[in-house]
């Protein structure tokens, strides 16, 4: 496999194919089920491989030492003991599938479900190192694919961990390592996750500070308004024989019309400010408000 005459003929079959109507062509190929007329890349396996599939369709497991790439690569190709793999491929080389040899592409390989007893599977994924850090010579389970969907139907999903007291290579696990989830492969502002819960007892009592400060405002309101009504009517009395002097005009005016808008601006706005708390904190800080900052259904720690 893998030679120029191999290419040849898929090209020649390929060439004949695209002379009959779609509908034929989809005849031709016993409808994808009965007989494949793709060339597919040819696996370049080492003396301890173990290699299952592959034969009639771009696919295959394949059981050898960890291997992320050329036979000399990963602790398998570093001669190292305890470093078993599965590898499952589907697809390899992708849009670029042709009768070549190849080792294993974890970029280029269109789906992949790879298994290993110990290996750097960030190195191998090309995973930016994030808050987490990138796992070294560990055991490893890693997935890629153009999409991913991970399904449950009855018992829920959880992403878990620090389980255990020691790894599989015996060392001790002396912290727990979080969950990140990093989009776009882009660890530049990587942040912490925020908790629901506290967030949002936070959040009630800073409602609840902010409504006392409406109280405080409204009884410094009443105070002034109780000042400005005194002021308005303040008068002194005359040194000619006692009589009082009669109001200013200029504070008697500006002090009516002082207490008119405060009683109608003021007064009006502080309630409607109570009034928005209220639904502020029903509508985003009760599980019955239709826009209750926490999720019903999903958790972290």
């Amino acid at each position: 496999m893998g030679t120029k005459l191999d290419q040849e003929f898929c090209e020649d079959i390929k060439a004949i194919l695209k002379e009959y109507p779609e509908d034929r062509q989809i005849f031709m190929k016993g409808y994808g089920q009965d007989v494949s007329v793709e060339c597919f890349p040819e696996y370049n396996a080492s003396p301890r491989c173990e290699i299952f599939g592959g034969e009639k369709n771009n696919a295959q497991v394949v059981i050898t030492g960890d291997r992320p790439a050329s036979i000399a690569s990963g602790f398998g190709g570093k001669g190292h003991t305890g470093a078993s793999s599965i590898d499952i491929v589907a697809g390899r080389m992708g849009a670029d599938q042709r009768p070549v040899t190849v080792d294993p592409s974890f970029s280029k390989d269109a789906a992949r479900i790879y298994i290993s007893q110990k290996t750097d599977i960030d190195d191998n994924f090309k995973i930016k190192q994030g808050n987490v850090g990138k796992a070294k010579a560990r055991s490893a389970i890693g997935m890629k694919a153009d999409a991913i969907r991970i399904i449950s139907r009855d018992g829920g999903i959880k992403l878990v961990t620090g389980v255990d007291r020691k790894n599989s290579q015996g060392g001790e696990i002396k912290s727990v390592t979080g969950v990140e989830i990093i989009a776009g492969n882009d660890d530049g502002d990587v942040q912490p996750m925020v908790k629901g819960a506290n967030l949002s007892e936070a959040l009630k009592r800073m409602t609840g500070h902010v409504d006392k400060l409406n109280g405080i405002v409204d009884h410094l309101l009443t105070t002034q308004m109780n000042f400005n009504e005194s002021l308005t009517h303040h008068f002194h009395y005359s040194p000619w024989y006692g009589n009082a002097t009669t109001p200013s005009d200029a504070v008697v005016g500006k002090g009516i019309k002082t207490s008119i808008d405060f009683l109608q601006e003021t007064k009006r706005s502080l309630v409607t400010h109570k009034t928005n708390l209220v639904n502020f904190k029903q509508t985003y800080l009760e599980p019955s408000g239709c826009k209750y900052i926490n999720s019903r259904w999903n958790s972290t720690n």
